[in-house]
């Protein structure tokens, strides 16, 4: 079994409430960062233990932290990103419905190092059953004098509150997100200036991802070089995984970043196997903005090196032959799947959820719905393939957010790894049509998909 240090306490009966948490020796990051260190000396822990952004970029925390304006007399902020919207990515919702006491934690004692009074949870409005569960864990964490005036009576006081957003992808970019939770439509900023210089009113605001926040806790708990210790290279620690798709076991999982894709893919600890027993066809490894990446670049790199669960080889060989860790979102196609068809659908959302701020994205994402829409129902031209990459080429670093991108990439990656398949849609709408024909045939290679 792999080592947990998020999840670990999940199946504990009662651990969302805080006696139970208080039990399993909760709030000690609190207790150990407000008695025993400065706030620099928390930031230096976890810097130390080379935490990366859990939301998607995995750019490291601590450096992050360090950028943070401090001018006198100015209030400071940190904001918990908990827009947790990427299509495949639940795990940020599981790990605040078991155990909210450790977000509420890590907020506090985040917050302690980066100096901000005032803190938010910016939760999804699709989330909204989630806001009651955190309301009660801060609450209780009020009662019991980790929250408010004069905590453990060091003299920080802090206020943690809970805001919900009205339901857009868009808000989990991070200015987006500052711009609603101050009232505003959530459309992205220009940057700079960043956050860290002039964020939520204007003033410095550390943005973090939930899990990012959660992980705190067990960093200073344990101690940045021993958190380290974990993992492999530079992406330390454990990883939450949102594991979907033709899989056995489809669910959320903590792994030690390091293990192999086909272990977590295969294992009976994470996936237990495809489903049914057929043959593993792609995957989307980090969140439906990350490139698919067909069975062979999946398990091995272009390099023949074993793929492993981390930052690094999963992004080695880059677009042409990678993808990305991402958010965490693994999405698993068998031999049955239709690619033209999930990046028909990832394309819908990336239109329906554009703000139309910029027009690359706004027009461009709305064309390659209509593209793929025509070639998965029969109607395509050959020339609509290079079509598509053109028009995904004109979106990628055009746009003032990276929704653009991520619009982009899985249909640029798509047509990369699974083009034939394009051009079967073109060749054979008649088959193409036939949707009991297509889920009977299994998979077994491209030249029989639809034979």
């Amino acid at each position: 079994m792999g080592r947990k240090v998020l999840l670990e306490h999940d199946h504990i009966e009662g651990i969302n409430t805080y006696e139970v948490y208080r039990r399993m020796g909760g709030y000690r990051s609190v207790e150990k960062a407000i008695k025993t260190m400065s706030p620099d000396e928390v930031v230096e822990e976890v810097k130390k233990s080379g935490l990366r952004g859990r939301g998607g970029a995995g750019f490291p925390t601590g450096m992050k932290w360090s950028f943070l304006a401090k001018p006198a007399g100015v209030a400071r902020y940190l904001v918990c990103n908990a827009d947790e919207s990427e299509p495949g990515t639940f795990k940020d919702r599981y790990l605040m419905e078991k155990n909210p006491h450790i977000l509420v934690e890590g907020m506090i004692t985040a917050s302690f190092a980066l100096g901000a009074n005032t803190s938010y949870i910016y939760i999804r409005g699709e989330y909204f059953y989630l806001v009651k569960i955190l309301e009660r864990a801060i609450a209780e964490a009020y009662a019991a004098g980790f929250l408010g005036k004069n905590i453990l009576g060091s003299g920080y006081d802090l206020d943690l509150y809970v805001h919900p957003g009205a339901g857009a992808y868009i808000c989990g970019e991070e200015t987006a997100l500052l711009e609603s939770l101050e009232g505003k439509r959530g459309n992205p900023r220009m940057k700079p200036p960043f956050p860290a210089i002039a964020g939520l009113y204007a003033c410095p605001t550390v943005v973090n991802n939930v899990e990012t926040i959660a992980a705190v806790v067990p960093i200073v708990n344990l101690g940045g070089e021993e958190y380290a210790k974990i993992g492999i290279g530079r992406s330390t620690g454990t990883k939450l995984i949102s594991a979907g798709g033709n899989i056995k076991k489809p669910g959320v999982y903590e792994i030690e970043m390091g293990i192999s894709v086909e272990d977590f893919i295969y294992s009976d600890e994470y996936c237990g196997g495809i489903e049914n027993d057929l043959e593993l066809k792609a995957c989307v490894p980090g969140g439906s903005s990350v490139p698919i990446l067909p069975k062979d670049l999946l398990l091995k790199t272009a390099a023949g090196e074993t793929r492993l669960m981390s930052y690094e080889s999963l992004s080695d060989g880059g677009f042409a032959t990678g993808s990305m860790l991402g958010s965490g979102g693994f999405f698993v196609y068998d031999q049955r799947a239709c690619i033209v068809r999930s990046t028909w659908n990832f394309s819908r959302f990336y239109h329906h959820e554009s703000c139309g701020q910029c027009s690359p994205c706004r027009e461009g994402t709305g064309w390659m719905e209509k593209i793929l829409h025509r070639i998965e129902n029969g109607h395509g031209k050959m020339h609509d393939i290079d079509l598509l990459v053109d028009v995904a080429s004109k979106i990628e670093g055009n746009t003032i957010c990276p929704l653009g991108d991520a619009a982009a990439w899985p249909v640029a990656a798509a047509i990369r790894h699974f083009r034939e398949e394009f051009e079967y849609h073109i060749k054979y709408p008649e088959k193409v049509k036939d949707p009991k024909h297509f889920h009977k045939t299994p998979f077994r290679g491209l030249k029989n998909v639809y034979a």
